[in-house]
């Protein structure tokens, strides 16, 4: 794992202060990339500064986006940090070292770690735009976290673990990866396996479960054959009949 490949989104946050502090939590832990879902102008420039301070340079590299999708496109592993469980919260929710562990396995590729708004974390759909979700366990009288311990937190496993188990290719980014789950979606529609209604949920389903195995482009391309030729087939046989 490369360190220089974590990027941190911030999705709609609401203290300039608290985005400064998050500079300087990723600055200690040598991850220098910032991405935020909202605009520049929407924050004070001065407050951020107090915090960040000689993180500031984080601050002014920083790049924004309209939404987490967006944000993480170029990315092959995109993970929501979130302390609420739930049917729409991705199942199972790693813990930060077992996050970390998966990372450090990933020698190139771009891996995004979100997190949400410091009143409401993030919603239902936002954790919907990630492939997989984090928890940072914490006492159940006061569960939630500061935004910018959060970020330490993450940052500091990730920065503990990047000497370890390499794997020695790219991942696919997110976006190329949605072209795979297509032609899957595509095939599984051609046999008959869904009705249009049950596409939705079956393109969830493959996203999540290809990018937390990173598979390579060669992976990616011999995934789409398979089942572009098990349609075929399956077609063939239809028309037999």
């Amino acid at each position: 794992m490369n360190l220089d490949n974590i990027y941190i989104i911030l999705d709609r946050p609401e203290e300039s202060r608290n985005i400064g502090a998050a500079c300087r939590a990723m600055a200690n832990n040598a991850i220098h990339n910032l991405r935020i879902v909202g605009k520049r102008e929407d924050f004070d420039d001065e407050r951020v500064r107090i915090l960040a301070i000689h993180a500031a340079y984080i601050w002014d590299n920083a790049q924004f986006f309209n939404s987490i999708t967006e944000a993480s496109a170029d990315c092959v592993i995109c993970a929501a940090t979130t302390r609420r469980r739930g049917k729409k919260r991705k199942g199972k929710l790693l813990y930060p070292e077992e996050f970390s562990e998966n990372a450090a396995k990933i020698d190139n590729g771009k891996i995004a770690v979100v997190f949400g708004n410091e009143r409401t974390g993030l919603t239902d759909s936002e954790v919907d735009e990630c492939t997989l979700a984090v928890t940072i366990p914490s006492c159940d009288d006061f569960a939630s976290l500061n935004l910018s311990h959060a970020v330490q937190i993450m940052c500091y496993h990730l920065f503990r673990t990047q000497n370890k188990a390499k794997t020695g290719y790219t991942p696919v980014t997110l976006a190329r990866l949605d072209n795979t789950v297509n032609v899957i979606c595509d095939d599984l529609k051609t046999i008959g396996f869904f009705s249009v209604t049950g596409r939705p949920e079956m393109e969830k389903f493959w996203k999540g479960l290809l990018s937390r195995a990173s598979i390579s482009e060669g992976e990616a391309k011999y995934i789409e054959k398979i089942f572009t030729k098990a349609a075929g087939l399956a077609s063939k046989k239809e028309t037999k009949k």
